[in-house]
């Protein structure tokens, strides 16, 4: 029997592993526990997951059936009957949103006066006020588009929110179809209404009402003359995926662009959301004129496009939010901060560069507890600077507006250094944004490049070279995370500052493979993909399977966001049953069975759902009790080990590799927030115990109360 055939029954399909990860993350919604407004933010997350789903992996599927592709995945399933499946699944948990959304969320605004108002709720005062701010504020940019034989059904753009309106005209009793466009990007989903306007007593802190409620209930003002019979609102998602064939490309820059004109125009309707009272004579229309499936229509209860919800976290009620936390400066880099310096805080004498810090010893960072602007940032910073520093090399993946890092190596550019960047332009979602600060950066002086010819590069470090008594010395960062201030605030990432010298000569010719001018197949101590990560991974469980065989001391502890990859799966559970322990935090998707009786009783597996987003990867393998430990950029999924360039650094210090045993074990024991996934692959969250905190918010603890010491 075949290894794929063995596997077959124990491996959980990734779609429907991915879908139970967003139950997780609408659970965290649900939860009373978490602050009213949060509520909102999990339940906007839930909802802008679901929507790349669908533009990218149902899409996928789609395409196979159409295609009549019919292999399967691991786990024995053809795309379409996955495409069942997936929908299985969905459809319980979009109604436990939109149930959620109104007597959670709604409702428990309303208690706060916080009034989210549908438009037939508004009293006189303020319908006048709402209508007059339409024909003002709104009107002006509508354009509605009517459907006859002049006029063909209109292009309906991807994840758009859109009235379908019935129109009369009372002269001929003809009826007519027409389509209005939502305006969402320029505007506010929920307009701001005049609080001294409600008649309620105390008055509240906030009223607003749903953009497209303005919009439908004000449509006379858009057919003048006709009646409005009926309207509907309703949602089209589109496929997304960008397909890119590097080799054919002769710029992949202006293939990209092409491919993201085509994005923005939309791809096949995947999915079509609609209101969940809307008429068949509207609703077989849509479906016709965008040639819809039945199995890709999605009737929703309440609010279309809930990942609008965001929006509400602008309001300024602290009590409704979760306790403001900033991080702090790592300890060893609180006398490198050149701030400090320039306002007198730390003494000239006092003062010590970022350079001399890591030269003694290395660092250990994990954000947002450690600021990434007092160490990552002033890394870059100092490095642009210093008149030593000869180069400094990056890749960039997911990079955030108005960028200190881009500021800083145009700024190194221009003080006459060598300034490389490689700029993933392939980072989902982020294409555009990346085109545009890869032609600013070569604009700047920056040599700018896109990386290895079919393969993305995933893998986050940066390289500066410095000039040391008439030596060059090798300064360097690896970490799990992107260089992006913005999300440096709300994931979770452990980074890496180092000088050691192999590791170093690793990144410099790591750097040289990126660049195109190296076929580098051996490194001393990085392991990279698709090189050697995946060969060293395998061989690590194998050694502990080995181990535990000779009655040694066996243990893997690993912290991942998915773990998919079919090989990775089949080793672990032969490590299993071997007698090897396994503890593995997944934040996302999980295709292996845990505690199976024959197959798996030696593995456990929890997933960390909180404030922060779990987003760091660290590999620990006991080796009979001199423990290897590694961290970087890295799942166990096959594109990560295959098809992507990244980079994993052993931690060899002994000090920091307690640290992240530390840290492992937190989040293991986590007996407030963690869901620890059962024998059949489901979830059950840990939280009988209420005098317990989880292991976010412990680490919050530690690190304010440091804060306090100080």
């Amino acid at each position: 029997m075949s290894k794929k055939l063995q596997l077959e029954k124990h491996y959980i399909n990734r779609e429907l592993s991915w879908i139970n990860f967003n139950r997780r993350v609408l659970a965290q919604a649900l939860d009373e526990r978490t602050p009213l407004l949060e509520q909102a933010k999990f339940n906007a997350i839930f909802s802008n997951n679901l929507d790349e789903f669908f533009m990218v992996r149902v899409a996928s599927l789609k395409s196979q059936v159409e295609a009549s592709i019919t292999k399967k995945s691991e786990d024995g399933k053809s795309p379409k009957e996955q495409l069942i499946e997936i929908r299985k699944h969905i459809l319980p948990l979009i109604k436990q949103q939109q149930i959620h959304y109104l007597m959670q969320v709604k409702n428990g605004l309303y208690l706060e006066k916080v009034h989210i108002l549908d438009y037939k709720e508004l009293n006189q005062s303020q319908a006048l006020w709402i209508d007059e701010y339409f024909k003002t504020a709104i009107f002006p940019v509508l354009t509605p588009l009517a459907v006859d034989p002049a006029h063909p059904f209109p292009f309906v753009s991807n994840l758009s929110l859109n009235i379908a309106a019935l129109i009369v005209d009372t002269d001929t009793g003809q009826k007519q179809f027409a389509r209005v466009k939502v305006p969402q990007k320029t505007m506010e989903r929920f307009i701001s209404i005049p609080i001294e306007l409600s008649h309620v007593n105390p008055k509240p802190l906030h009223t607003a009402i749903p953009i497209e409620q303005v919009v439908a209930f004000n449509l006379k003002h858009l057919f003048p003359g006709m009646k409005i019979e009926e309207h509907y609102f309703f949602r089209v998602t589109r496929d997304a995926d960008l397909e890119l064939r590097d080799i054919e490309a002769d710029d992949l820059m202006s293939a990209l662009e092409q491919g993201l004109r085509k994005r923005r125009m939309g791809g096949e309707v995947v999915r079509l959301e609609v209101s969940k009272t809307i008429s068949t004579e509207i609703l077989n229309l849509l479906i016709q004129g965008m040639d819809v499936e039945e199995n890709d229509l999605y009737y929703i209860d309440g609010l279309l496009g809930l990942d609008e919800l965001f929006d509400l976290l602008k309001l300024q009620i602290p009590n409704l939010k979760y306790q403001p936390f900033h991080g702090l400066t790592p300890n060893p880099l609180k006398q490198s901060q050149r701030n400090l310096l320039e306002d007198g805080s730390i003494k000239t004498e006092e003062f010590k560069s970022i350079f001399s810090v890591i030269r003694q010893k290395d660092l250990l960072l994990h954000h947002p507890y450690d600021l990434f602007a007092t160490s990552v940032e002033e890394f870059i910073n100092q490095s642009a600077d210093d008149p030593l520093v000869m180069g400094i090399k990056m890749t960039l993946y997911r990079i955030s507006k108005n960028s200190p890092i881009i500021a800083a190596l145009i700024r190194a550019a221009e003080n006459g250094k060598q300034v490389m960047a490689l700029v993933e332009l392939k980072a989902r979602f982020d294409e555009d944004n990346n085109i545009q600060w890869a032609r600013h950066l070569e604009q700047s002086g920056v040599h700018v490049v896109y990386g290895v010819l079919g393969l993305k590069t995933h893998t986050k470090i940066a390289l500066v070279i410095r000039k040391e008594k008439a030596r060059l010395r090798s300064y360097f960062h690896i970490g799990t995370g992107n260089y992006n201030s913005k999300t440096s605030k709300t994931y979770t990432d452990i980074g890496f500052l180092s000088s050691k010298e192999e590791l170093g000569e690793d990144l410099v010719e790591l750097f040289n493979y990126l660049t195109g001018f190296s076929k580098q197949q051996n490194f001393r101590k990085l392991l990279v993909a698709p090189v050697s990560l995946r060969n060293k991974m395998e061989s690590l469980i194998t050694r502990e399977i080995q181990h535990a065989q000779n009655g040694k001391i066996a243990k893997i502890q690993a912290k991942m966001n998915s773990l998919v990859d079919p090989n990775i799966v089949q080793l672990l559970y032969e490590a299993s049953n071997a007698g090897v322990q396994i503890d593995l935090i997944v934040r996302g998707m999980c295709c292996l069975y845990p505690q199976k009786i024959g197959l798996s009783e030696n593995i456990r597996v929890v997933s960390i759902i909180g404030r922060f987003l779990e987003h760091s990867r660290i590999f620990w393998f006991a080796n009979d009790g001199n423990p290897d430990v590694f961290l970087g950029s890295a799942d166990w999924m096959r594109r990560n080990l295959d098809r992507r360039v990244e980079a994993v650094t052993p931690i060899e210090d002994p000090q920091l590799r307690r640290k992240l045993e530390d840290l492992l074990s937190l989040y293991i024991n986590d007996q407030r927030g963690a869901w620890e996934m059962q024998s059949d692959g489901s979830f059950i969250q840990r939280k009988q115990i209420v005098e317990e905190i989880s292991a976010q918010d412990k680490l919050i603890t530690s690190w304010s109360q440091e804060k306090n010491q100080v």
